[in-house]
């Protein structure tokens, strides 16, 4: 079921009230500011570049502004250049966002998602627009779609557009832009969260001639000679705790800096360690010397939550098989205390 619901309302009778509400919004053109999480993925850009591109027809004065830069495998994507970084424009963006008459927040529930931009989104008194599909969502938006039953923003972007009776509006650019997120945070349609519905979806998109051949290509068949032996160094720095079926990577500063990592080239190297057979829980730790922290992600299958696990562990948050976090310990102590946890605390084969 689709909730929307007023900021600090949960009653599902409020759906069809707000969807009357938001349609009054769209219906004048407006200046219209959408935000991604930072560090956004390919689920981030594709629904609001998505979006993006859908309320252009609606005649709306539309800017993107992302927190920081996104991966470079991602710009292709329609209007990819069109996207304002606030981290290099912040007089800019910041004035561009104080004047908006509306702003939609994609793909996060909580606004210290966005890092240093969460200052500019808090001093505007505009309505906010959340469209997300993570766990415990904050109250900060005016409307909130929030349903944690779809697996990427992106499906949700789809159903926000059927709302408003605007579906005819979806033309191979949307689409292109939606398909990405569903392709990317889907696994290429693996994961559990992946529906009939998802896949009706992307037959349409594919309909209306968005390239399903070309586009996995341009986001994981790309690769430069440099981060494939990043790969292999996060490979072979890989250990495997068989006991408790969990598996870990780690990535040095120095080792990044040795393959000229750029942004994106750790993209989906944790899933590599649910590839051996037997492992349920696996995680990757890659050292950011610049914000002087241990970034981690952390995958599970079955009944393993990693959401759970990484909130009440490493500062994050996510999904139940999919979760991020960091540590403020250096990467020797952030090992140290994930293999206490997992070997005396956690009992992973009670919830597999």
């Amino acid at each position: 079921m689709f909730l929307f619901c007023e900021k600090n309302v949960t009653s599902h009778s409020m759906k069809n009230f707000d969807i009357i509400k938001i349609k009054s919004l769209l219906s004048k053109p407006k200046k219209i500011v959408i935000v991604p999480h930072r560090n956004p993925d390919g689920d981030a850009m594709g629904s609001t570049l998505g979006l993006y591109h859908f309320l252009l027809k609606l005649n709306h004065q539309v800017v993107v502004i992302s927190p920081n830069e996104f991966p470079e495998f991602l710009n292709w994507l329609p209007a990819a250049d069109e996207v304002l970084i606030y981290e290099k424009q912040k007089e800019e963006t910041s004035k561009i966002i104080n004047e908006a008459e509306l702003i939609f927040t994609l793909d996060f529930n909580a606004l210290y998602r966005v890092g240093e931009m969460e200052s500019a989104l808090k001093s505007s008194d505009c309505p906010f627009i959340m469209i997300d599909h993570h766990q415990k969502p904050d109250d900060y938006a005016e409307f909130t779609y929030s349903n944690t039953d779809f697996g990427s923003t992106c499906e949700m972007v789809y159903n926000f557009i059927e709302f408003l009776e605007q579906t005819s509006l979806i033309d191979k650019t949307v689409g292109t832009c939606l398909y990405t997120g569903i392709l990317t945070d889907s696994g290429s349609f693996r994961y559990p969260k992946t529906t009939g519905k998802t896949h009706r979806i992307v037959a349409q998109f594919i309909e209306l001639g968005v390239e399903n051949t070309s586009i996995p290509n341009l986001l994981f068949d790309n690769n430069s000679y440099n981060r494939l032996q990043l790969l292999g160094r996060a490979l072979q720095n890989m250990k495997v705790l068989e006991k408790y079926r969990t598996s870990y990577i780690t990535l040095t500063q120095a080792e990044l800096d040795e393959f000229k990592h750029i942004k994106g080239d750790t993209e989906g190297i944790v899933n590599y360690g649910l590839t051996i057979k037997g492992i349920v829980f696996t995680a990757i730790f890659i050292e950011n010397k610049e914000e002087n922290i241990i970034k981690i992600s952390f995958r599970s299958q079955g009944n393993f939550d990693v959401n759970q696990f990484a909130r009440d562990h490493f500062s994050g948050g996510g999904h139940i098989n999919a979760a991020g976090g960091k540590s403020d310990l250096s990467m020797q102590e952030t090992i140290c205390k994930f293999e206490e946890l997992i070997t005396q605390n956690i009992n992973i084969n009670e919830n597999n």
